[in-house]
């Protein structure tokens, strides 16, 4: 599995778009190496290139970046169900990847953007636990923050939304929803640009609604449902798309088996990073809580939105 790093013009595109400057990243770098340090409830021993992928995510800003690193040790705590078990091997989770047609595609748009697809072999099976999903997702989100050496500036999302039938929809339910997108839009550096649905339904438009609360404002405006697929690839180049999504960037199975490969490999490393996780018992003032994290009535209100 590789993915296309941007070559020594495209990283000027990226730094522009992240607010990089390479006179004083390092400077930064150390700032919150130290802030990590003098933090008795988070984990010290972190690499740098994980952390120099945060400060990107939230643009070489200090404070978003303690509060989004905050955030990601804190979820890896409270959401086990995302983060103990992550042996991709594991027959639940080998389910999920008999059935997912998903990866993220090694190349970039001319804005230096990475673009992932996420779609299903097959509409009619029997519903599997979504969670599971998830945690694939999360782990592949994790992999990234290894893998991408010099970021890039953004994440493009192609749905296919044909899986999304109601025998599957009525066993979804809201609280992991909700859970999974407070953990992608507060403790990942990611930088959602674009999301397209493709091959939507009328039931479709009924789950853009009833996620819709779940989601910041500015990801909500920046989902758009194509009635075809020329409609997709006047935002998506061909060339960037897998042969499943009408593209000719070589076959999705292909790129997923790569990924499956890489997290199959990183097995150990997976288990070791269940430890690394916040310690509510050492935070200084209040533990935070369940309740603090994900409420009760569906809004992000006790979060802090960038």
């Amino acid at each position: 599995m590789s993915l296309v790093i941007p070559d020594e013009e495209q990283q000027k595109i990226v730094r522009n778009a992240l607010n990089e400057d390479v006179n004083t990243r390092q400077r930064d770098l150390e700032a919150i190496k130290e802030w990590l340090r003098k933090e008795p409830h988070l984990p010290d021993t972190w690499d740098e290139g994980r952390l120099m992928n945060f400060l990107r995510g939230c643009n070489f800003s200090l404070e978003r970046t303690k509060r989004k690193l905050d955030m990601y040790f804190t979820m890896r705590a409270a959401i086990p169900e995302f983060f103990t078990n992550r042996d991709i091997t594991r027959p639940e989770l080998q389910e999920i990847v008999k059935l997912m047609r998903a990866t993220v595609m090694p190349g970039l748009t001319a804005d230096c953007k990475r673009v992932t697809v996420a779609g299903a072999k097959a509409v009619d099976f029997d519903t599997p636990d979504i969670a599971n999903f998830m945690k694939i997702a999360l782990m592949m989100g994790d992999l990234r923050l290894e893998m991408e050496e010099v970021g890039v500036a953004g994440d493009i999302y192609v749905l296919d939304a044909s899986v999304a039938i109601l025998k599957h929809f009525v066993k979804v339910s809201p609280t992991i929803v909700k859970k999974f997108f407070v953990c992608v839009q507060e403790a990942y550096p990611v930088k959602v640009k674009e999301v397209h649905v493709i091959n939507a339904t009328p039931l479709v438009d009924f789950i853009i609604k009833w996620v819709s609360p779940f989601l910041k404002e500015k990801i909500r405006n920046r989902i758009h449902v194509h009635q075809n697929m020329e409609s997709l690839y006047r935002h998506v180049p061909k060339e960037l798309l897998p042969e499943e999504f009408g593209g000719t960037a070589g076959k999705v199975t292909e790129h997923m088996a790569k990924w499956m490969e890489a997290l199959e490999k990183e097995k150990a490393w997976f288990a070791k990073e269940e430890g690394v996780k916040a310690d509510e018992s050492k935070r200084p003032g209040k533990p935070t809580c369940h309740e603090e994290l994900f409420g009760l009535e569906g809004s992000f209100k006790q979060l802090a939105i960038d």
